[in-house]
């Protein structure tokens, strides 16, 4: 079970111009198999709060399907996006765990 405060402020951390993925997020809060929660709590925050829930994206680089907002906030930031319309997560995948 994911704490909706330890997601709200792993996602608060994200870099400007880099991303996690739900499972990322899932991953750091302490329950790797809850990425699919992550995505609910977001959801119930809402978009136009302070936390940068557009910095999240699915593991392939797939923004939320009715969040059209969501692409221009990344791009807003730099963020590039393949042919198909993914983040390119070789640029933007923020990998905290890595440094």
């Amino acid at each position: 079970m994911l704490i909706a405060e330890d997601v709200i402020q792993i996602v608060k951390a994200i870099p400007y111009g880099k991303v996690l993925t739900y499972g990322d997020v899932a991953t750091l809060a302490g329950n790797p198999s809850c990425a699919r929660q992550v995505g609910k709590i977001l959801g119930a925050i809402g978009f136009e709060s302070d936390t940068p829930c557009h910095r999240v994206v699915n593991f392939q680089g797939r923004t939320a399907p009715h969040w059209h907002s969501q692409i221009e906030l990344l791009r807003k930031e730099g963020v590039i996006f393949t042919k198909s319309n993914h983040v390119d997560m070789a640029k933007h995948h923020w990998r905290p765990f890595c440094e």
